[in-house]
């Protein structure tokens, strides 16, 4: 696997292992971002995500398609932040198959004529991959105490 390969793939699955993407698009006066539930799926080059079509954000992206998704994990001390074009579909074998007990608190079953599929396709992702809270605490105690930058692990621009 190429550098551009593993980087890839270190998004997908650094997004899938936190699984929670804070979405943040644009109204066309100011960006709003909410937190989502992400379905990751890199053989289809695409986040899904189930939402209401009468949600003011579902009504938004068609004339704004453009979004940035950020995973964090702060207690491991892993981010991701993608950015994409995102559709409203009215898929419903995709939404059967992203069904899930989490969007039953949402809607009563996947029958339900508002839910939408949001699929995101990404463009371009940042990723940064620390050892973890421990070890970057002591690497960052460790530059401010000898004045020089802290190696943190990786920290990565991926085209997607």
């Amino acid at each position: 696997m190429t550098a551009k390969a593993d980087d890839s793939q270190r998004v997908w699955d650094l997004a899938k292992k936190i699984g929670v993407a804070m979405m943040a698009s644009w109204d066309g006066k100011m960006p709003h971002s909410r937190p989502m539930s992400a379905h990751v799926d890199p053989e289809e080059n695409a986040f899904y995500f189930l939402t209401d079509k009468t949600d003011k954000k579902t009504q938004d992206l068609k004339q704004y398609p453009q979004v940035c998704m950020a995973f964090g994990d702060a207690s491991d001390m892993k981010y991701v932040s993608v950015t994409g074009e995102a559709s409203v579909l009215n898929d419903r074998g995709k939404i059967k198959e992203l069904w899930s007990v989490w969007a039953k608190a949402w809607w009563d079953s996947p029958d339900d004529p508002n839910i939408v599929v949001l699929k995101v396709v990404p463009t371009e992702a940042e990723y940064w991959d620390t050892p973890g809270k421990v070890v970057s605490t002591i690497k960052m105690a460790v530059a401010a105490a000898t004045g020089e930058r802290p190696e943190i692990g990786e920290k990565r621009k991926v085209a997607m």
